[in-house]
C-alpha cells in the first residue's frame, strides 16, 4: 500500500543529483576580474591579445589565477580587490598608451569561481541583480528631433531619386531642418511634384507658396509619421545597446525603456562607472557612401590636393586615406542581414547583405548608374568615421548583394558581426548616472541569505516540534524544494534580485503549506479510527486535490505577474511560479518517497510519530500517541 517502484526512488535520486550539481556553482563565490575589450572596430581580441595581456602582468610584478580568452574578450582573474586594481592600471598603460584614443576597454568584473568540470558540464552559477551583485546604472536620453531630422535627410535623398524617376525637374532640393524644400521653375512642375509627394510620400504634408519668379514646395513629416519614427527609433537604440554590450560579455544587463523617449541600462558586475560609459559610447552608426573619384578627389587622396568641399577625408584599417563624397546613399538602419561566406568562384571571404525593399530600390539606382566604382561603407564611432571597405560595384545590386575582396575568414565574420549589430537610429545622452558597489552588494545578499536561512530553519523547527517525525520528513522536503529551486534557477540562468531572494522565502513558507494540509489529513483519518498504514495512504491520496487546487490559484497569481509586471516585480514572479512548481513535487512526490521508505515495510505498524492526535470527542485521551 504504502511502497515506491524502484523507479520512482530512482526519479527522486536523479532529480536530487542533478539538482545538487548545477546548485553547487553557487557556493563558490567569485572572483575579482579585469575585462579586456575591443574599444575600435578594427581592433580584434584573440590569442596575441592574451600574450599582451600576459606579459603586461608578468613586467608589472602582478601574480594572476589565470588568463583566458572567452568570447570576444580577455579575461584575467586575481586574488584580491587591490591585484585586481593594480592589474588594471598595468593592463591599460600597456594596450593604450595614448588616453585619449583607447584601443582597448579594460573594465573591472567579477567571475564565477567554479571548477573547469562543472563549467563544463553547463553548470553555472546564478546571475545576480545590479542591488546584489552590484555594477552601474544608466538613464539615457534618446534625441528625437535628431531622428526626425535623419528621416527628414532620408526622405530628401529619396525624393530626390523619385523625382529623377519621374522626369519631374526642379531648381534644387534642400533641407531646412526637418522640413524638405523643393523649388519648381513653373506651376506645371509643381503640380507634377505634389503629386508624386502624394502618390509615393504617403508620410510627409506639403504646402506651397511663390518664391520671386519660382514656386516653392515645403514638405514635412506628418504627426501621426513622426511618433512612428520616434518609437521605431527608441525599438533600434535598445536592440542595438543589446547587441554591443552582449557582444562585450557582460553578464546580463538589463536594458529596458522608460517613458516615451529613454532607456535604462543596468550592468551588474561592472564596477568601473568611465568604463561603463566607453561600452555605452561603442554604439555606432553605419553609411554607405560612394567614393569621390575625381581628378580633385585621386588628389586628395594620394595627399597631392586638397578634399573637395563636397567630399570628406576617412582612413581604412590600414591606414590609407578614403576621399568619400558626403551624400549618405544608405545607413545601417536599411540593412536586414549580413552574414560571413565564401565566393563560389575564387573561394575568397565575403560578406553577404541583405536589406529592406527601399534600400534595394536605392542600391539598384545608385549601382546602376556608378558601375566599376567604389562604394565605401563607413563606421562611425564616438565622433570619428573609419571605412570598414570600399569594393568596386561590380554590376547592378539589389536587395542582396556582396562584400569581397583581400579579407581574411576572421575580417569576414568580424565585419559581418559588426554590419549585424546596426546602427543607432539617434543619438543618446546620459542624463543620470548610478554606481553600486560590491560591498553593498555583498551586505544584501549576507541579508537576504540569513532572511531565507532563518525563516527555513524555524520552519523546520516548529514542524518537528508539532509533527514529530513526519516534521522532520516535511523539513527534508523543504530542504529539497529549496535544492531545486535554486538549481532551475541556475539552469535556466535567471537574474536573481532582491525581490527574487523576497520570493523564495516565501516560497517556503507557502511550500510547507502542502505537508501541513498532509500531515492533519493523516492525523484525520487516525481520529476517524484507520489503521496507521491506511491513513498515511488516505491522507496523501485525499491531501493532493486540495493541494493541487491551492497550488493552481496561487501559480494563476504568479503568471499575471510574470506576464504584466517588469522589472523588480516580474524577477519576483520568475522565483514565485518556479518555488510553486518545485513544492508540488518536493511536498508530495518526494515527502511521501521518505514516509514510504521508513514506514511502507512495516507490514504490523501500531503507530507512527506525528504529534498527539485527539479524539473529536472525550478530548482526554488521546487515539495515538507521538513516538
Amino acid at each position: 500500500m504504502n511502497r515506491y517502484p524502484a523507479w520512482k526512488y530512482a526519479i527522486i535520486l536523479v532529480a536530487l543529483l542533478i539538482a545538487s550539481l548545477y546548485t553547487l556553482p553557487n557556493f563558490f563565490g567569485e572572483a575579482p576580474a579585469v575585462q579586456v575589450s575591443s574599444a575600435k572596430a578594427s581592433v580584434k581580441i584573440d590569442a596575441a591579445t592574451v600574450a599582451r595581456v600576459e606579459q603586461a602582468l608578468k613586467n608589472a610584478g602582478i601574480l594572476t589565477d589565470a588568463v583566458s580568452l572567452e568570447g570576444t574578450s580577455v579575461k584575467a582573474r586575481f586574488g584580491d580587490t587591490d591585484t585586481q586594481l593594480k592589474a588594471k592600471d598595468a593592463i591599460e598603460k600597456a594596450l593604450s598608451p595614448d588616453p585619449s584614443s583607447p584601443s582597448y576597454v579594460v573594465a573591472l568584473n567579477l567571475l564565477s569561481r567554479s571548477p573547469a568540470w562543472l563549467t563544463a558540464l553547463n553548470a553555472r552559477p546564478m546571475y545576480l541583480g545590479l542591488d546584489l551583485r552590484g555594477g552601474v546604472h544608466f538613464m539615457l536620453q534618446v534625441d528625437m528631433q535628431a531622428a526626425l531630422t535623419k528621416k527628414a535627410e532620408s526622405l530628401a535623398g529619396d525624393l530626390r531619386l523619385v523625382l529623377r524617376e519621374k522626369n519631374v525637374r526642379h531648381s534644387g532640393i534642400s533641407r531646412n531642418a526637418q522640413a524638405i524644400e523643393i523649388k519648381f521653375r513653373d506651376a506645371a512642375t509643381l503640380e507634377a511634384g505634389k503629386k508624386v509627394l502624394q502618390d509615393q510620400f504617403a508620410d510627409l504634408q506639403s504646402t506651397d507658396a511663390p518664391d520671386g519668379a519660382e514656386f516653392r514646395l515645403s514638405a514635412r513629416i506628418k504627426p501621426e509619421a513622426a511618433r512612428l519614427v520616434q518609437e521605431q527609433a527608441l525599438k533600434q537604440n535598445i536592440v542595438t545597446l543589446h547587441n554591443r554590450i552582449n557582444e562585450l560579455g557582460v553578464a546580463e544587463p538589463v536594458i529596458q525603456q522608460q517613458g516615451l523617449d529613454r532607456i535604462v541600462v543596468q550592468l551588474p558586475g561592472v564596477q568601473d562607472t568611465a568604463k561603463a560609459k566607453d561600452i555605452l559610447g561603442r554604439t555606432a552608426t553605419l553609411e554607405m557612401r560612394l567614393v569621390d573619384e575625381s581628378a580633385e578627389g585621386r588628389a586628395a587622396e594620394a595627399g597631392t590636393g586638397l578634399v573637395p568641399f563636397s567630399s570628406e577625408r576617412f582612413l581604412e584599417r590600414d591606414g590609407r586615406p578614403v576621399i568619400v563624397k558626403k551624400q549618405v546613399i544608405l545607413t545601417g538602419e536599411s540593412l536586414t542581414d549580413a552574414q560571413p561566406g565564401f565566393d563560389s568562384q575564387s573561394q575568397q571571404p565575403k560578406v553577404d547583405l541583405t536589406v529592406d525593399a527601399k534600400g534595394g530600390r536605392i542600391m539598384r539606382d545608385t549601382s546602376r548608374e556608378n558601375v566599376k566604382k567604389r562604394m565605401a561603407i563607413v563606421l562611425f564611432e564616438k565622433g570619428r568615421g573609419e571605412v570598414l571597405t570600399a569594393p568596386v560595384i561590380q554590376s547592378e545590386l539589389g536587395n542582396r548583394f556582396q562584400i569581397s575582396g583581400t579579407m581574411s575568414v576572421t575580417e569576414a565574420n568580424d565585419l559581418a558581426l559588426l554590419l549585424r549589430a546596426g546602427s543607432l537610429a539617434a543619438p543618446m545622452e546620459i542624463i543620470e548616472e548610478r554606481t553600486i558597489g560590491p560591498t553593498l552588494g555583498a551586505e544584501n545578499i549576507s541579508k537576504g541569505f540569513q532572511s531565507v536561512a532563518w525563516g527555513f530553519l524555524v520552519i523546520v523547527a516548529f514542524m518537528a516540534t508539532y509533527y514529530m517525525l513526519f516534521g522532520l520528513f516535511s523539513g527534508l522536503a523543504l530542504a529539497v524544494n529549496l535544492l531545486l529551486l535554486v538549481a532551475i534557477l541556475s539552469m535556466l540562468q535567471a537574474t536573481l534580485t532582491l525581490p527574487g531572494m523576497a520570493a523564495m522565502a516565501l516560497a517556503l513558507g507557502m511550500a510547507i503549506d502542502s505537508n501541513v494540509l498532509i500531515n492533519e489529513r493523516v492525523r484525520e483519518e487516525l481520529r476517524n479510527g484507520a489503521s496507521p498504514q491506511a491513513a498515511i495512504h488516505t491522507g496523501y491520496e485525499r491531501a493532493w486535490a486540495t493541494i493541487l487546487d491551492s497550488n493552481i490559484t496561487t501559480l494563476i497569481a504568479g503568471l499575471a505577474l510574470l506576464a504584466f509586471g517588469s522589472g523588480p516585480v516580474r524577477g519576483f514572479a520568475v522565483v514565485h511560479v518556479i518555488g510553486i512548481l518545485t513544492s508540488m513535487f518536493s511536498a508530495v512526490f518526494f515527502s511521501r518517497g521518505l514516509v514510504n521508505l521508513w514506514y511502507g515495510r512495516q507490514k504490523k505498524l501500531k503507530s507512527v510519530s506525528i504529534g498527539t492526535v485527539w479524539r473529536p470527542v472525550g478530548g482526554d485521551k488521546p487515539a495515538v500517541s507521538a513516538n
